[in-house]
């Protein structure tokens, strides 16, 4: 199945998996993932747009049984590759396919981190929702980590460029394409709001996470905020930050749904 990330896996894990940046926030969404790391129960756990198979590896790690699927061969081939465990399956499948149908058992958890489901338009996103109902078991969840509309980082980071249009070129109801390793890739942002409104009775929100608020997006990677002692000063206040209130104004945002 082609996908606009397929050119982008041999070199995701250095671009983004193993930098500073992304090895922190990847830190703030497990801190919120009780369920997953700080209970002794086994979990079924499907992970939609698992990228290169580090989130599926760590979770695997844990002892959980994980079903993990991305729509770009690229990024499930690479992620086979790191494969050690039995309790781990990797495969292609687009998020707008899960069903009842397709998974029978059913699952503890559904996860999909930085931003997979952004690729996603409204009403897509708002099926992708209303499908995972019917696979999650009862008290089950599903975690997003999504983009939100107004991420300051950008916005500071555009102004102080002098490029205006480009500070809040998040906030709109339409794509944008972004540009992934030369590829253009449609993309919508979505505040914690804008789920709210896609839930179907049966789905409650129990937590919304700030993620990247303090630490920047990935592209300030190789700029000073990471090579100096401001970047302890952003780690530290990375971690203090979680009320809800700050999600949109972050780099990403988890949601947990949680089914009732």
């Amino acid at each position: 199945m082609h996908s606009f990330f397929d050119i982008a896996a041999a070199t995701y894990d250095n671009t983004f998996t193993n930098t500073k940046i992304g090895v922190e926030q990847r830190k703030k969404v497990y801190s919120s993932l009780d369920l997953i790391f700080n209970q002794n129960k086994t979990l079924d756990i499907l992970e939609l747009n698992c990228g290169t198979g580090e989130d599926a590896i760590t979770f695997a790690e844990k002892g959980h049984k994980i079903i993990a699927t991305d729509i770009s061969e690229g990024m499930v081939s690479v992620s086979q590759s790191k494969n050690t465990f039995d309790n781990l399956h990797f495969e292609v499948l687009n998020s707008k396919d899960i069903s009842q149908e397709r998974f029978k058992n059913g699952f503890d958890v559904i996860f999909s981190n930085f931003g997979g489901l952004n690729c996603l338009n409204y009403q897509d996103l708002k099926s992708v929702i209303h499908d995972s109902i019917e696979v999650l078991k009862p008290k089950g969840k599903l975690i997003m980590v999504l983009m939100p509309k107004n991420c300051l980082w950008e916005q500071i980071y555009f102004y102080v460029k002098g490029n205006f249009k480009k500070a809040k070129r998040r906030s709109t109801a339409d794509s944008l394409l972004v540009n992934v390793e030369g590829e253009s890739v449609p993309t919508w942002y979505y505040n914690p709001s804008d789920i709210q409104s896609m839930l179907p009775e049966g789905l409650k929100i129990t937590e919304i996470l700030p993620v990247g608020f303090s630490v920047p997006p990935s592209y300030l990677e190789n700029s000073i905020l990471t090579k100096s002692i401001l970047w302890s000063v952003l780690k530290f206040v990375e971690k203090g930050i979680k009320r809800p209130y700050f999600a949109k104004y972050s780099d990403h945002f988890l949601i947990e749904i949680t089914k009732e």
